[in-house]
């Protein structure tokens, strides 16, 4: 089969200065467990995504905060990883230290409220899903990336812009069934409802790119660092579970939920910063 090429509009800006990039990264797991555990029943993709020189300012501002804080040799460079961070191990060792960790998150918080980027998240409740359609039930991969580039392709198609997608390597199972639902949202479009030409007008690969945790990709690293805080939020805020997010979570959903994406008219955030499905 031959390749085929995007259907973009040649009209459109699509220099490196007018390009966006969706980095994407996932809270929880794929696969369908008999278990009411918020770790294991939600499976959220969690996307930010910043036009180019938003993002080449973001990352600057990113190692800058790295060179300042985490001691290391440039041809080795500390990649930020929440659960890394959480408890305090290897290059965050430092963070054991009470004062140390206050300015540590000051200035994280600093960087993330200052850089220019909308959040997407996407909740898939597979135990709902299941229960409503049994083995029938698409995969939720497949879901929440449809849902995430109908988001994405719906913002660049609004100002008339391109942009492409990347993602963490998860592994070789994880990455080909990701691989494979961005290529078939791409050349199919999704459920009937959104065209193929909706997403290929938008996006500027047919393939999703993916890059491992290790090539220090600033975009990665904050999609890290957003995923789990973000769900939790927003499954509180749905009533799907009771507690309070711990204080630097608290801290940090302050800063990104002005950032989560909205209705251009009405303001309001269900259904475009944040997705849950199946809604019961």
């Amino acid at each position: 089969m031959s390749e085929q090429q995007p259907r973009q509009n040649p009209s459109r800006p699509a220099s490196f200065e007018d390009r966006f990039r969706l980095y994407l990264d996932e809270s929880g797991d794929h696969v369908f467990r008999d278990t009411t555990e918020p770790a294991h029943r939600f499976l959220c993709l969690l996307g930010c995504w910043f036009q180019n020189p938003d993002y080449v300012q973001f990352h600057e501002a990113l190692e800058n905060f790295k060179a300042h804080h985490l001691h290391h040799h440039p041809d080795n460079p500390v990649v930020l990883h929440r659960e890394d961070m959480i408890n305090k191990r290897r290059a965050f060792k430092i963070l054991q230290d009470a004062d140390t960790r206050v300015e540590f998150d000051k200035d994280l918080l600093g960087i993330i409220e200052q850089a220019k980027f909308r959040v997407v998240a996407v909740i898939i409740d597979k135990a709902t899903l299941r229960a409503a359609y049994g083995g029938a039930a698409a995969h939720p991969y497949h879901l929440g990336l449809g849902f995430m580039l109908q988001r994405y392709a719906g913002y660049l198609n609004h100002i008339n812009r391109v942009g492409d997608v990347m993602a963490e390597s998860r592994g070789d199972k994880e990455d080909r069934l990701l691989e494979e639902s961005y290529t078939r949202v791409f050349e199919r479009g999704i459920w009937g409802v959104t065209s193929a030409s909706f997403f290929q007008s938008a996006l500027t690969s047919r393939q999703l790119k993916l890059q491992k945790k290790g090539a220090n990709i600033s975009g990665l690293q904050l999609a890290d660092l957003l995923g789990h805080p973000v769900k939790m939020w927003a499954l509180k805020r749905y009533g799907l579970i009771e507690n309070d997010l711990a204080p630097f979570a608290a801290r940090l959903m302050n800063t990104v939920e002005p950032k989560l994406n909205r209705q251009l008219y009405k303001n309001k955030i269900d259904g475009y910063g944040i997705v849950l499905y199946p809604k019961k």
